[in-house]
Order: structure tokens, then sequence, then C-alpha cells
């Protein structure tokens, strides 16, 4: 068999309904890894503060491709092994592209191998609980009343933003019509009304980042997994790219093959079945 890397999106796809990894998941992943060899990571738009958690029991050797392709993270010694940053006149600018509509974005700083999350303005209610659901993660603090921007600053990974989804639509498409920096726009799986905005340096993206690993292996096939918008561009370059059955429309339209729900371990068992048959 072609030396092949299996990399794997995490909410609704790798995750169940509650974004756990199951024990069953768990258990085939480290059977496939331990006894046969396979090369296994997730490209995910979480950051390392909930990643590391989630992903502790997993035994793979390879890095995890965090924040939409942003940064490449190493669980094992907790620390970014690479990292794409936003231009200080990018993120003012990006800031007071929000600050026009009368929103304030969530600025993420990488501060050693912590990252410290900057706002000044008023939260949206969906930012809120986000915010008090990792209040208490060791590799994330929040800054809330601080600016988001400052002079000469050039450690900014993302500028992230959670609210209405129509409310965010005309702030996404005026920072990829001024901006040259990477934008990413979608419905949050959990409600359909929400959205989420992330801007990230230019270039930046799953697909980017997964291409970068493959060849840096040698992988000479490339299997994805995905559910969400963010996912496609990566599906896009696979060699095969899998959605599971919950994924939205757009995913599942231009994905290879479609398999069972995230919430049946359906990744952990596609990987298994195409390596014992």
């Amino acid at each position: 068999m072609k030396k092949t890397l299996y990399v794997s999106d995490l909410d609704g796809t790798l995750l169940d309904r509650n974004s756990q990894l199951s024990d069953e998941s768990v258990a085939i992943l480290n059977r496939v890894i331990e006894e046969h060899g396979v090369n296994f990571t997730i490209a995910t738009a979480r950051t390392p503060a909930t990643v590391e958690h989630i992903m502790r029991r997993v035994r793979t050797r390879l890095p995890y491709i965090v924040m939409n392709g942003a940064a490449m993270w190493c669980n094992e010694n907790r620390q970014f092994l690479s990292k794409n940053v936003i231009s200080p006149a990018d993120v003012k600018r990006v800031c007071g592209i929000y600050e026009s509509y009368g929103l304030c974005p969530m600025v993420y700083r990488v501060n050693g191998d912590k990252l410290e999350v900057r706002s000044c303005g008023s939260l949206s209610s969906a930012e809120v609980e986000f915010v008090e659901q990792r209040r208490s993660l060791e590799l994330k603090r929040f800054f809330l009343e601080d600016c988001c921007y400052k002079e000469n600053e050039c450690d900014a990974l993302l500028i992230f933003a959670m609210n209405d989804y129509e409310t965010l639509r005309p702030i996404h498409n005026e920072i990829v019509a001024t901006t040259e920096c990477s934008s990413v726009f979608y419905h949050d799986i959990f409600d359909a009304s929400a959205g989420l905005a992330e801007t990230y340096a230019s270039g930046v993206s799953k697909a980017d980042a997964v291409g970068r690993l493959a060849r840096e292996m040698g992988a000479e096939r490339l299997v994805v997994f995905g559910d969400n918008r963010n996912d496609i561009p990566m599906m896009q370059i696979a060699d095969l790219s899998v959605a599971p059955e919950n994924a939205v429309d757009e995913v599942k339209a231009i994905a290879d093959m479609v398999i069972e729900p995230n919430y049946m371990n359906s990744v952990a068992k596609f990987i298994l079945s195409e390596i014992e048959g």
C-alpha cells in the first residue's frame, strides 16, 4: 500500500455529538497507529488550548494542524512548531472593518507557547459562552478590556468573531475584498443561525498546511475527512476526500465518499477498514 497520510477535522467529523473523542475511536486509532504504523493527524479550527485535552489519549507521532492551518502544534512537547503571523497593519485594518460595523473581534496572539486573546468591545452572547467555557484553560488567557491591536506587535495568528451569520456576512465580504488576508466564514455546526468568522495571514488554509505536511513526510496518498466549509480546500487536494453523513451539503457534494455520521465513530472505523479490510 502507498504511504498514506490520514487527516481528520475534529468537530462534526472525528468527535461525537458532545465534541468528545469516544473511547472506541481512541482504541481504534491507537490500534492502527501502533500495530500498522498508520500516519494520522488532525486539521482543526481549534487552538492547542482545547486540542491537547481532546487528543491526549491518541498516540500519534505527527504534529497537529491547528487554527485552520495557521500553526503546527506538537502535543508531546506542548509547543508550536510553526506559526503564520498576521502583519500588524492587517490586524489594524481588519479590526477597523469590524469597528465600522459596531463590533470588536477577538485577536489571538502568541506569548511563548500560550495564546493571549484580546478584545476591547462588548461580546455577543455566543462569544460570552465561548469565553466562559475556556477561561480555565492553561494554554489560553483572555484579556477582554485590552486593545485589539497595538503598533509594532506582529504575533497575531487569528482574528475571530462569533455572531449572527447575517451580521458577520458583510464584514467577511469586506475583509475579502479589501485585504490579502485569508478569511474563513461558515455556519456554527451547533446553531445554523450563528456564524464564525476567522481571519488569518495570507495563504493560510488547512489545505496549505496539510499539503506541506504530506510533502515533508513523503506521503504518496492523502486521505482527508471533513464536515464543514472550512474543510473544502483540503478535501479538494486529497486523493480521497470523505465526509460524514452529518456534513453540510456543500461538503457532501464535493466529497468522494460519504460515510456514517460522526457520532458512530465513522472516521476511525473507515481507517481501520482500509488497513485491515
